[in-house]
């Protein structure tokens, strides 16, 4: 989420590209695609989502490197023009996590499910595989904005097939302690319990990507 863009989308790339070059064709390479909830806005190094979660998935014997591909401020367009040069070949997985934006710009629910559904169209013909991370729409946006808006995770995890991670903020949301103080990010031990929340997803999804599994065997 965000409405500033922290860095612009090239110096993203630079830093996917130089983080690919030292992935370990051992282990699984999974890329966090997203917007300020994924980059770590305001967040010290080390306390992002992806770098969180890769010490995480380590800890349970998986052999993972996660690139953080989030961008501050990005909506489901922006993502939709950069994702091809974001997630460099040989990606095995993509949490994808972008929306969030799009909601509370108010755009109309169908343009960011169209976008979504073009990204994850691509990232299968590239042979990646997908867990989409759900977003919920803010109370203010009304009932029939939030039915839309919210309908469209499940809808697209249904028609591909997909791990769905069902709310990227759940546990968080609604904890101003887990916030930062414009109540909409989260702190580090904020970004701590999403990743708690969200791993029991990736595993399954992890579990299901050729040749992988955790080392506890």
């Amino acid at each position: 989420m965000g409405f500033k863009q922290t860095a612009p989308a090239f110096v993203i790339g630079l830093l996917v590209l130089a983080a690919s070059a030292g992935l370990s064709r051992a282990g699984t390479d999974i890329v966090g695609f997203g917007d300020s909830l994924m980059a770590g806005y305001q967040l010290a190094p080390g306390e992002s989502f992806p770098e969180r979660l890769e010490v995480a998935l380590k800890a349970k014997g998986y052999e993972v490197t996660v690139v953080n591909a989030g961008v501050s401020g990005d909506t489901s367009s922006g993502g939709l023009s950069r994702l091809d040069w974001s997630v460099p070949d040989g990606t095995d997985l993509v949490i994808l996590e972008l929306g969030a934006n799009d909601m509370l710009r108010g755009l109309p629910p169908q343009v960011t499910e169209k976008n979504l559904d073009e990204m994850i169209s691509r990232l299968k013909e590239r042979g990646i595989d997908v867990v989409l991370a759900g977003m919920l729409a803010a109370p203010n946006l009304g009932a029939d904005y939030a039915e839309a808006f919210d309908g469209i995770f499940p809808r697209l995890a249904e028609r591909h097939d997909l791990t769905l991670i069902p709310f990227f903020m759940e546990g968080v949301a609604a904890d101003p302690k887990l916030l930062l103080s414009d109540g909409m990010h989260p702190t580090a031990e904020g970004v701590d319990r999403m990743v708690e929340e969200a791993l029991p997803y990736v595993e399954r999804a992890l579990d299901g990507v050729a040749g992988v599994g955790d080392g506890s065997g």
